[in-house]
């Protein structure tokens, strides 16, 4: 049985999200990355993607979410905190909005009532 670990309803979306380089608070940094990414599901406190390069937990990179059905675009900070492998040998990332406003939870709380 899986524990659920999410703090807000993930919700399935289908929006673009390009990963070309992390980065971690001690300023480490790994570039040329450009990972392919499918993104799986999105929430209040993070996005979920499945992508088959293997990316390091406890990184950040820059991400721009673009909501075609709301026409809304976030430009946000992602925190890697989970991995692990898919059926297919992919592998699914869970991460973390860093130091997201809680102005923003409108566009979420949208996306919740669209997918019910």
């Amino acid at each position: 049985m899986d524990v659920e670990q999410r703090r807000a309803k993930r919700v399935p979306v289908s929006m673009k999200l390009e990963v070309s380089s992390l980065f971690k608070q001690d300023n480490i940094k790994v570039s040329n990355i450009n990972a392919p990414i499918t993104v799986e599901n999105v929430s209040k406190s993070g996005i979920g993607f499945t992508t088959a390069s293997i990316l390091p937990i406890g990184y950040y990179f820059n991400a721009r979410l673009e909501f075609a059905a709301e026409n809304n675009a976030l430009n946000c900070v992602v925190c890697i905190v989970r991995q692990s492998k898919t059926e297919n040998g992919n592998y699914f990332y869970g991460c973390e909005f860093v130091g997201m406003s809680p102005v923003f939870d409108y566009i979420f709380e949208e996306i919740e009532k669209a997918e019910a």
